[in-house]
């Protein structure tokens, strides 16, 4: 099968800080791929390489066939992301915020006006697409998001802890969304979460890092048997010695680090 992003030796140095170290994977079209690591692992340093944001120190990286480094263009047009932060405008409505996105990707008004019905009934919020965002819930935001990123027909779907601070049940009503969005129009999904058990339940493939490092890859199954684990949670601590909200001291300190490289003249 057709590999949709492709990473190779992958580096991005801060000075002397190595916040990402000669990972390698790949992840096949159509798939929901799975980036699991406690904070300051490298999983957001990691996305922005794949999205444009950062330029890599060493290594190479194919998203749809593309270098995100010489290619931009064609690598932006080939994915919609969902941030770990809020990014809709509140003082917008539903539509206003879909409108505006869809004029940034240049998507034709006429196609613009029938994606934008159609993925507000996907994600359930046509009946609110007249009201303004700030008066959405957390979930309704996130559904969204999700709505938005899709609205110019993106190969790959990034999303970074999507369902973070939402209770179960709209946890549940997302990755519903997204998994019917997988198997209905084939798009890659690539999504990083500190709820294992959402890895567990709809990722084909994970990929654990660790201190910059990839340290396991494979479906959860295999990850679970190869650890002698019962749960992913069991076999991600097996695999990196800590649990993965465990590491927020280390991950100020990492921060500061990068920090310190930059004003230094780390910066690449």
């Amino acid at each position: 099968m057709q590999q949709m992003i492709e990473v190779r030796d992958l580096v991005k140095n801060y000075g002397d800080f190595c916040a990402v170290n000669h990972i390698s994977f790949s992840v096949e079209t159509g798939k929901i791929f799975g980036f699991l690591g406690p904070n300051g692992a490298g999983k957001t340093t990691t996305i922005k390489m794949l999205t444009t944001v950062l330029v890599p120190s060493s290594g190479t990286v194919r998203v749809n066939g593309h270098d995100p480094t010489h290619d931009q263009k064609e690598v932006r047009r080939s994915f919609g992301i969902v941030f770990q932060d809020p990014s809709l405008d509140d003082e917008l409505t539903a539509q206003e915020n879909m409108d505006l996105h869809g004029i940034l990707y240049a998507v034709p008004s006429a196609e613009r006006a029938k994606r934008i019905t159609m993925l507000l009934n996907f994600v359930g919020l046509e009946d609110r697409r007249k009201s303004l965002v700030k008066t959405f819930s957390g979930g309704m935001k996130r559904r969204l998001e999700v709505a938005r990123a899709l609205l110019h027909k993106p190969r790959i779907l990034f999303l970074d802890e999507p369902t973070i601070g939402l209770d179960p049940q709209t946890r549940n009503s997302i990755w519903s969304y997204i998994q019917q969005l997988s198997v209905e129009e084939g798009v890659t999904v690539f999504f990083t979460t500190h709820y294992m058990e959402e890895a567990d339940r709809v990722a084909s493939d994970v990929a654990v890092i660790d201190h910059g490092k990839i340290v396991a890859q494979g479906a959860p199954a295999e990850l679970k048997e190869n650890t002698k684990s019962a749960t992913l949670e069991d076999a991600f601590i097996s695999l990196t010695g800590h649990a993965i909200r465990d590491e927020e001291g280390t991950a100020a300190d990492r921060n500061r680090a990068m920090r310190r490289a930059w004003r230094g003249g780390g910066r690449r």
